[in-house]
């Protein structure tokens, strides 16, 4: 599962060009999803208008809810201390989970912002789509 983060999600409703090619390649995959946390939307669109529209634009993104569970999880990650809302419903939805077996990768241009053991990769990594 590959998931965007706030700054992944500004990025790319502002046309970065590596996350559009993404999003784009994964449209002509079936079954290839970028995930965005509900409340990492929501910032973003707090921070610009009109982002969620940009980005929901894309058929290969979903909006990952945060539904009772989560908003609880959530809720606890904050209160110990692991970021703000979108931060933590961003860690919240790279942890394993029963609904998605495989390996979680979080996007995004903060790194630093996310516990050791989480899978990040810099939006702006050379390696990212796996070009050196």
């Amino acid at each position: 599962m590959i998931i965007l983060d706030t700054a992944a999600t500004r990025a790319l409703a502002d046309g970065h060009k590596t996350l559009n090619l993404l999003a784009g390649n994964m449209a002509r995959t079936p079954g290839d999803l970028l995930r965005i946390p509900a409340l990492c939307l929501m910032q973003a669109e707090s921070e610009d208008a009109g982002a969620a529209q940009r980005v929901l634009s894309f058929s290969s993104v979903v909006v990952d809810d945060l539904g009772t569970v989560a908003s609880v999880s959530v809720g606890s990650m904050i209160r110990d201390g692991y970021g703000g809302a979108d931060t933590c419903h961003a860690l919240y939805c790279a942890l394993p989970r029963p609904d998605f077996t495989g390996m979680s990768i979080l996007l995004t241009n903060r790194e630093e912002a996310y516990p050791p053991g989480v899978v990040t990769v810099d939006i702006d990594s050379p390696g990212m789509l796996g070009f050196h």
